[in-house]
């Protein structure tokens, strides 16, 4: 199984959602809150080109936010992403 890596904020309703997405999968997560983390923050922005939460990244490459991971899934593709199809 991939290593799955999420940064979040806890007031965040998309975060929530790549969250509950995951967790329906079976599939564990490291969950990194940066809401007061500025310089965690502006890493994300610099790794990504987002300023948005959250970012997944999978075997420590960036895949976007919830809405792409969302667009992975509805294509069939995060399966595989996340070494599911394997299983």
């Amino acid at each position: 199984m991939a290593h799955v890596r999420i940064y979040t904020t806890s007031t965040c309703g998309y975060c929530v959602g790549a969250k509950q997405l995951l967790r329906r999968k079976g599939v564990p997560f490291e969950e990194i809150d940066v809401g007061g983390d500025w310089e965690k923050r502006r890493w994300l922005a610099e790794i990504t080109g987002r300023r948005t939460v959250p970012q997944v990244f999978i075997d420590h490459k960036p895949y976007g936010g919830y809405t792409d991971l969302a667009e992975l899934d509805r294509q069939g593709r995060l399966d595989r992403l996340l070494g599911l199809d394997a299983a």
